[in-house]
């Protein structure tokens, strides 16, 4: 993301659809010899958001369909999950903030349930044997809510002048379906949505079908590669919206604000461009179709590398649409493990800036790096000293895992790793990393290990200690 995806400039401040919904679901019963399984997690102990995501299970799909009304701002909602269990689970929770639950079934069988706080707690009819599939439908309704993260920032359902836009990074998504919300858990998502008619419904993935009957519009979006859940995104309004090819015939979707249309389409013509120019740094690309959603500047704070479609506050400039689509590849196809690892999103994407800087005429990244070095990039002292702030791998708090470091010192981890093993090394790891992880999840560890055996040779020591996890600013080697 940036600006969230939060650029400093501001400091001047997951399987295919292999469709779960097509494979065999359990039936549940009772076991002969009573209770055997134990309730799953109500969080999966991440560092920073500890009750994110829950413990038991492993969600293979999502099916949502869903009903909005704008003006009377209520949301009328049916979730079915399909999911493995993980171990034996007499109950098992799901994360939704919010909302009203009005029935879940297991099974096809009515499930008992209670909520505490973001908290939907789930008692089956009958246990669920480790490894089992299983399928859990929640009907729900509401107004959803605006959520403020430990940053500031605002997430979850954000009214607009014309509609909504709903963002999850990291636990927005929460608000408006019930789900496994962490983002080492992925799926694949079907949803339909319900508008008024003359609103348009945006989502991730592919649109499938839209119908319109009486007074109300009917989208159908599918989304095959796995997916985290907060890169899940739908954006409802008034949106112009232009459909056309990409290198390979990829569709590319792009949905604007009309007021943003004309400032907005130099740039986002140029996205089959950028993709060209991806692929040859990072390899394939990883979904099935591309595009971007515009909504207005003054609706949004920041922009975000929603899967396959990103978001952006206002008509993009080109440094911003090369960001958020170099996420595609780090942060969307291979994800973090937890909130800690941010810096393998942030980082990852800041550096392709620069490559396309060096790519087309401009500073090389060797260049970029020595001027936030010497102090130099940024306007003011202020904001070059926020790099040193704290190692890009172990951001101090929930509150600072999108700050300077996580950006920048990130970026320069992965130049120091380009010093270290040349450039033929360093362009076969860029690809490397986003294939072996692809639609999968890693963590920092596993980025180490990674760039480790592809250069056998080279001592990363002081890479490692100084620049990734090293307090304060290192010395120049």
């Amino acid at each position: 993301m940036v600006s969230r995806d939060r650029r400093i400039a501001s400091v001047a401040r997951s399987v295919r659809l292999v469709p779960a919904l097509l494979a065999p679901v359990l039936t549940l019963t009772a076991c002969g010899g009573g209770v055997h399984g134990t309730p799953g997690g109500s969080g999966v102990r991440d560092p920073y958001f500890p009750k994110a995501g829950n413990g038991g299970y492993d969600v293979s799909h999502y099916g949502l369909r869903l009903a909005y009304d704008p003006d009377a701002h209520r949301l009328t909602g049916t979730a079915t999950l399909t999911a493995r269990a993980t171990q034996d689970l007499s109950a098992f929770n799901l994360d939704l903030l919010g909302m009203e639950v009005e029935k879940v079934t297991v099974g096809g069988e009515t499930a008992r349930w209670n909520r505490a706080g973001q908290e939907l707690t789930v008692r089956p009819h009958g246990d669920i044997d480790r490894d089992d599939t299983f399928r859990v439908t929640v009907r729900y309704s509401g107004a959803p809510e605006t959520v403020t993260d430990p940053d500031g920032s605002r997430e979850g359902w954000l009214r607009t002048s014309d509609g909504v836009l709903a963002l999850g990074e990291p636990t927005g998504s929460m608000t408006w379906f019930p789900g496994n919300h962490h983002p080492s858990d992925k799926a694949a998502y079907d949803l339909t949505v319900s508008v008024p008619r003359g609103l348009r419904a945006v989502s991730n993935g592919e649109l499938r079908s839209e119908t319109t009957a009486r007074s109300r519009t009917t989208f159908v979006w599918r989304t095959g590669e796995p997916m985290a859940s907060y890169l899940a995104t739908l954006a409802i309004g008034r949106f112009d919206i232009s459909r056309s090819r990409a290198g390979g015939g990829l569709p590319v979707y792009t949905a604007v604000d009309p007021v943003e249309a004309a400032a907005s389409r130099p740039v986002l013509e140029r996205i089959p461009e950028v993709l060209r120019w991806a692929e040859r740094r990072f390899g394939p690309y990883p979904f099935s179709s591309t595009g971007a959603i515009v909504d207005r500047a003054a609706d949004l704070g920041y922009a975000l590398e929603t899967q396959n479609r990103p978001v952006f506050p206002g008509a993009p400039g080109m440094t911003l649409l090369v960001h958020e689509l170099a996420h595609q590849w780090y942060g969307d196809s291979v994800s973090p493990k937890s909130w800690r690892d941010m810096w393998l999103n942030e980082g990852f994407a800041t550096y392709a800036e620069w490559l396309w800087e060096e790519d087309h005429g401009g500073r090389s990244a060797r260049e970029t790096f020595d001027a936030l070095y010497s102090g130099d990039y940024f306007a003011t002292e202020e904001a070059g000293e926020a790099v040193w702030a704290f190692p890009p791998a172990e951001p101090p708090s929930a509150a600072r895992i999108s700050e300077p470091p996580v950006y920048w010192r990130g970026a320069m981890v992965l130049e120091k790793v380009r010093q270290a093993v040349g450039d033929e090394a360093f362009w076969r790891i860029l690809k490397g990393w986003a294939a072996e992880y692809r639609h999968g999840n890693a963590d920092t560890a596993d980025f180490t290990a990674y760039v480790e055996e592809q250069a056998p040779g080279v001592d990363f020591e002081a890479v490692w200690e100084d620049w990734l996890y090293g307090e304060g600013k290192p010395e120049r080697a």
